[in-house]
């Protein structure tokens, strides 16, 4: 759960884990086997794992919100899915491998919030739901952005591809989430 605390080794680990899982899948070789972080990578988690280019450019951001499977797994899975199944990219290429940088946001579950003023910038990741659309952005997204609340809730919306004030909407409903955040850069 995210709850939990990750020690710098355990940090390692996992990204680590993250590089050698999309290595062996551009070599065509066995997946590495999962860290022994006891039960951490056991229980029911969920991730985003994001690639930045050398330059700091989104590379590729793929995860999900809700848990339904082990973490471990679904850290795995979205370390794939960043690489070569984010729509906005194209898959990673072997020569790429060394010049991007990992991340990885390990959510805590989420909560329903009465009012978008509940959401607060760089400590909540914020879901919108609209009109039958939704959008999402990690906690890290609005201080890396320089936004402020307003500023990101318009963004959430552009997102959810809704009018930018459609966030005051009545029918607009709002969960919130936080995040263990590391990356290699740090």
């Amino acid at each position: 759960m995210a709850e939990d605390n990750y020690s710098a080794e355990e940090q390692a680990l996992l990204l680590q884990f993250i590089r050698e899982t999309i290595a062996a899948k551009l070599q065509h070789r066995p997946a590495p086997f999962e860290p022994d972080l006891g039960e951490k990578l056991t229980r029911e988690g969920s991730c985003f794992v994001t690639l930045h280019s050398t330059s700091g450019r989104l590379r590729g951001c793929i995860g999900n919100i809700m848990a339904y499977e082990p973490l471990g797994k679904n850290i795995a899975h979205n370390a794939l899915n960043a690489a070569f199944r984010d729509p906005r990219f194209p898959p990673l290429s072997e020569d790429e491998l060394t010049d991007i940088t990992l991340e990885l946001s390990i959510l805590t579950p989420m909560r329903h919030i009465d009012s978008p003023d509940e959401f607060e910038i760089g400590r909540h990741g914020i879901v919108m739901n609209c009109r039958g659309r939704s959008a999402v952005f990690l906690p890290q997204v609005a201080p890396e952005q320089g936004w402020d609340k307003k500023t990101t809730l318009r963004h959430l919306c552009l997102k959810a591809n809704l009018p930018h004030d459609a966030w005051q909407l009545p029918d607009a409903k709002f969960q919130i989430f936080e995040a263990i955040v590391f990356s290699e850069k740090q």
